[in-house]
């Protein structure tokens, strides 16, 4: 079977477009030989900063003919209708159709139509400049003379040379000839820019292709790039006493940057040590592209030296090339310095921080109250509808202070650490890398003598950010967490900005799912709703405060000036700020119900990833249920006890009297309010009401214990009872007393069942 070799060189590529551009390469070429009739046995892509691969093992040489048949008019039909058969067909006379009899619709011409198969090089000559033209780069350009005509070609940096050839192993390949702007399909290629003589490489196959450009100083495939890095990377470091501090995203940037991997290492003062590590690495990985190592046995500290890759092999070993680096590096450590210090000074506008301090209660005289008070007075539009980031802040402190007994926090730190969690936004060293918010902020409120857990709340309240994200467990973490992803979301729920179809701007999936793994990861009696309404009432505070203002001064100027006018004022203001504050909750409540859709939908998708059936969830999940670990252990209890035999049968039965029952309510059949026992007739009807009282009663204790395994056992003594019922007793009595009085004690059954979940939503 032949195979296809496909190289697109260019210069430059952006380290990360490479690997999605091969990937797309790939699909659009192998989707496009399968779709032009062609099968193939395997595919390979690769990519380097200057060329783009395909390797396809076991093309068809040839895709099959194609047979078709298509029925026509009837031959008794009109001539036009004939005509327009023939020519949709491509026949030139009636008497190349055939003539099939059908023994309702009678005689029918029937055209056998054949499409002869074509050669692969002919489909892919045709194939590869479409996909080429209309390649999916993010960003792409035009170039040369060509650039001033309409449709010409566009690539992410200009095209230098297209390398196409196809046949099998064991005979010599066939150059697939197809151009596109000048620019024509052949068998050469060139190795790397600078090390290789620059001669054109005349190549036939996938594997003196790669063979060919290892001597030419250009290693084709990304992972083995990246292998000789971390290895080239680990030796170096340990021949000078130190560890490699690997890092998995440099890694993949960097193996995209060089085709010819060089590990070399370089240094820096010392001095700059004092920054912390957090810096340093990000200082060294963002602006030069290298790693940095530390001390052999001391993870915590890191060491002067750092390791680059270099895309050449220099003459003086590349000891330019690392001093190079190296002065960079310096320069760019001297502005982190710079911020470090510059953050734990005071700020120059201290005379307009005082009201900010008096509102958040801030120390003036430690530096991260000064960044806080700084945020509130520069008026930070945290979003155009829910104000500033002063007013966001205000808000989370009153809600983490709600949430705190709720967790087991301190309430006071729990206000503390919201306060804080914001101030290193207007930090110099978050300014210049915002990736390092919270983690700066711990270590700013360590220095500043902070409660260790306030101090953790700062960098933990961000978390979890995914699904597999690190969940906090201090309490204080826990509970100002909660209070800014509530805050968020209630927030974007009252302003109607929610997410839609595949649009989620304000990453709000995200934190509904970082709430829900923050109160499944520990035993936390936290019900959502009351929650989200004091959310919503911090949204509304200020206009309920103008309110109760304005009624204040109302009933103040109607006062009499006795004592008794005096408390009568005071009762009045009292019972209008209670009724102000129930219209708000009444208004919210659809709202709040909304956001609590949304968090069903987000908790099923979560529960089902970890292997709970979604119709188990739907059977606990009630439009109100709000205590997501209650669900989540109903949903537990419940896959436990459907695995069992007296499970998979009170599960048939329960579904038995549930469908009898919708039936009759359908028709309008008459069932009792509650059962009679003196309407009994069979011993089966008394035991099966005995057993369901016991069952009901017992169920109930347990789930008041939120023992959900202890109410699933006490409904499975229902089992038998139920299945002796059904087999002896008829329901539907002629009598209307006795049936009502039966259907009554099949709903009992399914008033019991419900108490753990609706079993008629159970699948099976």
């Amino acid at each position: 079977m032949p195979d296809l070799l496909l190289e697109l060189r260019s210069e430059e590529i952006p380290a990360r477009m490479q690997r999605k551009a091969a990937g797309d390469l790939k699909k659009l070429v192998t989707d496009g030989l399968v779709e032009a009739g062609l099968t193939y046995e395997a595919a390979g892509d690769y990519w380097t900063p200057r060329r783009l691969t395909l390797d396809i093992r076991g093309v068809n040489a040839r895709s099959k003919d194609v047979h078709e048949d298509r029925k026509g008019p009837s031959v008794n039909a009109p001539e036009q209708a004939i005509a327009g058969f023939l020519r949709s067909a491509g026949l030139a006379d009636i008497s190349e159709a055939h003539v099939h009899t059908d023994s309702k619709k009678g005689d029918f011409y029937v055209a056998h139509l054949t499409r002869p198969g074509r050669a692969a090089e002919e489909i892919i000559a045709e194939l590869l400049p479409r996909i080429i033209r209309e390649f999916p780069w993010p960003k792409s350009m035009r170039w040369g003379a060509a650039s001033s005509k309409p449709g010409s070609l566009r690539w992410v940096r200009p095209l230098q040379s297209i390398l196409c050839t196809f046949g099998p192993e064991t005979e010599e390949p066939v150059v697939v000839d197809f151009e596109i702007d000048g620019l024509r399909a052949g068998n050469v290629t060139y190795g790397h820019r600078f090390l290789s003589d620059g001669k054109p490489i005349t190549v036939r196959r996938f594997d003196d292709y790669v063979a060919k450009l290892e001597k030419a100083k250009v290693v084709l495939d990304a992972d083995r790039r990246k292998e000789i890095i971390l290895s080239d990377a680990h030796n170096i470091a340990f021949a000078s006493g130190l560890e490699l501090v690997e890092d998995d995203g440099l890694l993949d940037e960097v193996s995209g940057l060089v085709e010819w991997p060089v590990v070399l290492m370089g240094e820096f003062e010392e001095e700059f040590l004092a920054i912390p590590p957090e810096v340093i690495r990000l200082t060294i990985k963002t602006n030069q592209k290298c790693f940095v190592t530390r001390k052999q046995g001391d993870p915590d500290r890191l060491s002067n030296k750092f390791i680059l890759v270099s895309n050449i092999e220099a003459t003086d070993g590349g000891r330019e090339i690392a001093y190079g680096n190296g002065k960079v590096v310096r320069a760019r450590l001297s502005d982190a310095l710079y911020f470090w210090n510059t953050d734990q000074h005071d700020l120059p506008d201290m005379h307009t921080l005082a009201a900010a301090a008096i509102r958040f209660d801030l120390d003036l005289k430690k530096p991260l109250d000064q960044r806080m008070a700084r945020l509130d007075a520069l008026n930070v539009t945290f979003h155009a509808k829910l104000g500033t980031q002063g007013e966001r802040v205000t808000r989370i402190r009153a809600l983490a202070r709600e949430i705190a007994p709720l967790v087991g926090a301190d309430p006071a730190l729990a206000m503390r650490a919201a306060v804080l969690a914001k101030a290193d936004l207007t930090t110099e060293i978050v300014g210049e890398f915002p990736e390092l918010q919270g983690g700066m902020g711990r270590k700013y409120a360590l220095l500043q003598n902070e409660h260790p857990s306030v101090a953790a709340a700062i960098e933990e309240h961000y978390k979890p950010q995914g699904p597999s994200d690190f969940v906090p467990s201090d309490p204080v973490s826990v509970a100002v967490a909660l209070a800014d992803k509530l805050d968020t979301l209630v927030g974007f729920w009252a302003i109607d900005e929610k997410p839609t179809g595949s649009k989620d701007p304000f990453a709000l999936r995200r934190a509904a799912l970082g709430v829900i793994r923050l109160l499944l990861s520990s035993d936390w009696k936290f019900e959502l709703l009351p929650v989200f309404l004091a959310a919503f009432a911090q949204l509304r505070e200020d206009s309920i405060e103008q309110s109760v203002e304005h009624f204040e001064k109302t009933q103040a100027a109607q006062q009499t000036g006795d004592v008794d006018g005096e408390e009568d004022v005071i009762n009045a203001i009292s019972g209008f700020e209670k009724r102000v504050r129930s219209q708000v909750s009444e208004r919210a409540r659809p709202t709040l119900l909304d956001l609590l859709g949304f968090f069903h939908e987000r908790l099923k998708v979560h529960l089902r990833d970890l292997g709970a059936r979604h119709d188990l969830i739907d059977a606990v999940l009630t439009e109100d249920a709000d205590n997501l670990l209650l669900i989540a252990r109903r949903v537990e209890a419940l896959i436990v006890f459907l695995n069992t035999e007296d499970g998979k049968n009170l599960l048939a039965g329960t579904k038995r009297a549930a469908n009898i029952l919708s039936a009759e309510e359908k028709k309008g059949t008459v069932i009792s309010d509650r059962v009679d026992p003196a309407l009994f007739n069979l011993d089966e009807e008394k035991l099966l009401h005995a057993a369901v009282n016991q069952a009901e009663s017992q169920a109930a204790q347990a789930i008041q214990k939120e023992d959900f395994s202890g109410a699933m056992i006490a409904l499975s003594a229902l089992r038998e009872p139920v299945d002796s019922f059904f087999e002896k007793v008829l329901v539907n009595d002629e009598n209307p007393d006795i049936r009502a009085n039966r259907l009554a004690l099949l709903s009992r059954i399914r008033t019991a069942t419900n108490t753990v979940a609706d079993f008629s939503k159970i699948v099976g």
